[in-house]
């Protein structure tokens, strides 16, 4: 029951224990305020006594010794339910925002290119923090406000078993109801949440391509859709509110209908002489308060029956299945060997059998059209995703024995697409080894011709370079990238033609660099220019997810129509074409 309960609400282990203090809290403070309805009736009837014998109030310091008593319990009832409810809640907020962002850490690359990432996005802050609300404001007042309404329905049975039903009959045909439904809400908003993602998705691509919006004057049509999108978002949230809205309030007239029942039952016990005035007037006060914990409750229910399309989704994150493996890798060597790999992405095979060998100390270069499964060998090679069938091995150790992140120890990459951070120079080349020395970070950064761009930015190393490195050119970045790699020093390099991009000043500085980079190192090189991959030792020739030539540069040329004849005598005369 608890196990259901935890996975339910996407619960850890500490909030679903959190949880279970809330609901025992919630039950003392609900009978504590029930102790005081009790001080209030023996008070009352007292008071009747001796107003009917007009002797005066007996005992008096009892009452004030209760009354005290009552304040001083209700203030540290209330103070823990609050501690309990709310306070431990915030820690469960942050203690899942940390477990969610470390299981994407842990993730293959895979499972990012089928998620779009505003929706994981949306999943760390707007699901979580909606979550927060649920956690803190509905379940252990819920769960509690059940409980001590069974006890005191128990306790009332022994009064008067026909006035305890009449009080309490709406509670629970107001529940049925309510969970009646559940399954409308729960479609509703998933639904909502559906067109709220398409608006995220839609202002996202607007500020990515807001140059290109400009450039071709589409400004008005890419309001017009957004806006669109937006009504359509607020008509489905607006019907979901209101469908959800005349269930709740339904509930709420169906629970309070319980006064009028009771009044009428009381009347009609006491004119048959079977209770008395002062039954009757216990009753009226336990009403009072025994429907106040379902106030909040439901008006917050139908967000805990929304909230299960968000517990849905961070459990998804959740149960994705993590990559393993061993924490120790201990090559002989760092030859990777490809034997009969085969990867298939959702439904597309990608890699249909592919085999070679990239040695130590050799320039090994992938080249193919498009999709032929260049990059997909490079990231299966460093276990950024899993392979399907077959296996690679590096240094005589299959690859998929390896914990991720211990095998990357191995790997540095340069790639096109160069990630950099919003930081100062220094510490974004610093990442290739967090431990590395400023002179360590300096002499990097000369051996791959950064320092004579570096020293003129205003303060140099230190300067803060923007977000993915807006204030540098695509060549500066790119050299940041190659330095980084230098730093960490790694004994494979997996490099994605790191200069196709760039003008012809900036390629020779890098290409100046990587040679540096690339000395005695395994390389793998996903090539598109035929041209950069003549000083290579090996060259894959990939087609359709399969190796369909292996040789030198030199072997490959003179391959009667081979394809690498074939790309590279396309690629020159392509090179010829200019405007006239």
């Amino acid at each position: 029951m608890l196990k259901r309960i935890q996975r339910k609400y996407a619960l850890s282990e500490q909030g679903l224990k959190n949880t279970i203090q809330g609901t025992v809290w919630t039950i003392i403070v609900n009978l504590v305020v029930m102790g005081g309805i009790g001080i209030l009736y023996l008070l009352m009837n007292d008071f009747m006594d001796t107003h009917i014998t007009g002797s005066p109030l007996p005992k008096t310091w009892i009452y004030i010794v209760l009354v005290i008593t009552f304040i001083v319990l209700s203030y540290i009832t209330h103070l823990q339910q609050y501690k309990t409810t709310y306070g431990l809640v915030y820690e469960e907020v942050e203690n899942t925002r940390l477990t969610l962002a470390e299981k994407l850490r842990k993730l293959p690359l895979g499972y990012f290119g089928k998620r779009d990432l505003v929706d994981l996005t949306e999943t760390i802050m707007g699901d979580v923090n909606r979550m927060e609300h649920v956690w803190s404001h509905v379940l252990g007042y819920l769960y509690g406000s059940y409980i001590s309404t069974v006890i005191i329905a128990i306790a009332l049975s022994f009064t008067n078993w026909r006035l305890a039903l009449a009080t309490l009959w709406g509670v629970p045909v107001a529940f049925i109801l309510l969970f009646g439904s559940r399954n409308i809400s729960e479609r509703n908003a998933r639904e909502t949440k559906e067109k709220m993602l398409v608006v995220s998705d839609g202002i996202q691509e607007g500020i990515e391509n807001i140059k290109e919006i400009h450039a071709t004057n589409k400004e008005e049509i890419y309001l017009e859709k957004i806006n669109k999108d937006i009504d359509i978002e607020e008509k489905s949230m607006i019907r979901g509110e209101l469908v959800t809205g005349l269930f709740v309030n339904g509930a709420s007239v169906i629970m309070r209908l319980g006064v009028a029942t009771t009044v009428l039952t009381a009347v009609s016990l006491i004119v048959s002489g079977k209770i008395d005035f002062m039954t009757l007037f216990m009753f009226l006060l336990i009403i009072t308060r025994v429907y106040a914990p379902f106030d909040q409750s439901l008006a917050l229910i139908a967000e805990m029956f929304m909230s299960q399309v968000s517990a849905n989704r961070i459990n998804e994150i959740y149960d994705t299945k993590v990559a393993t493996g061993n924490e120790v890798f201990e090559p002989n060597g760092h030859d990777i060997i490809f034997e009969d790999v085969k990867f298939a992405y959702d439904d597309e095979q990608v890699l249909n059998g592919v085999s070679f060998v990239a040695k130590e100390g050799e320039v090994t270069a992938l080249v193919g059209p498009s999709g032929s499964g260049k990059s997909t060998c490079a990231r299966v090679a460093a276990r950024l995703w899993d392979y399907d069938e077959g296996s690679i091995k590096v240094g005589g150790v299959d690859i998929s024995t390896v914990e991720p992140e211990v095998l990357l120890t191995d790997y540095s990459m340069v790639f096109q697409d160069v990630t950099l951070f919003d930081d100062s120079v220094k510490e974004n080349i610093r990442i290739g080894r967090r431990d590395a020395s400023d002179d360590d970070v300096y002499a990097v950064a000369k051996a791959a011709n950064c320092d004579e761009f570096i020293n003129k930015l205003p303060n140099g190393y230190d300067t803060q370079i923007g977000e993915n490195g807006t204030k540098l050119s695509g060549g500066e970045r790119q050299r940041i990238s190659i330095a980084r790699a230098m730093l960490k020093d790694a004994p494979i390099i997996l490099l994605d033609e790191a200069t196709a991009s760039l003008d012809v000043e900036n390629e020779s500085k890098v290409q100046e660099a990587l040679t540096r980079l690339l000395k005695n190192k395994t390389v793998l090189v996903i090539a598109h220019r035929m041209r950069t991959v003549e000083a290579a030792d090996k060259i894959i020739v990939l087609s359709e997810g399969k190796v369909v030539e292996e040789g030198s540069p030199k072997e490959l040329k003179e391959k009667e129509n081979g394809m690498f004849k074939h790309m590279l005598e396309l690629q020159t005369s392509s090179e010829e074409w200019n405007l006239k």
